[in-house]
């Protein structure tokens, strides 16, 4: 009969833990931020050289990006929603200025991407571990 009640316990236990972990999310950790969805351009190649808002010169074939809010020097992976494939940009500069984008990309990274001949496309933003810091 003790055995039976250990029995009944345990399954219960193992049934406890598969609801709770069932619950589980894949929402970020404390501090992190959410990935961010929305439209992603790139750098019209007359940009090319020029200085960008941390002071480097733009290099089309480099892969770097714009963002309004995120440190300079945080790495991010940009995932094009519409094919998934991804690369991972750091910020060097500031924009896009344009309504719902939420990043501008370099001609590498578009290329990366496969949305040159579209020149936009939605994409899904992670900031990755070891970024210099959080944004929002």
């Amino acid at each position: 009969m003790r055995d039976k009640g250990l029995q009944v316990r345990s399954v219960l236990a193992v049934a406890s833990l598969a609801v709770l972990s069932s619950c589980a999310t894949t929402t970020p950790r404390i501090g992190e931020p959410a990935p961010e969805v929305g439209v992603a351009s790139f750098y019209a190649a007359t940009l090319h050289g020029r200085t960008t808002a941390n002071g480097e010169r733009y290099d089309k074939q480099a892969l770097t990006a714009a963002h309004p809010t995120l440190p300079f020097g945080s790495r991010v992976r940009v995932t094009n929603l519409s094919n998934g494939q991804s690369v991972v940009v750091r910020i060097n500069d500031r924009g896009p200025f344009v309504e719902k984008r939420v990043i501008d990309l370099s001609y590498a990274a578009a290329r990366k991407l496969g949305f040159i001949d579209q020149g936009t496309t939605r994409v899904r933003v992670e900031v990755l571990d070891g970024s210099p810091a959080q944004h929002r």
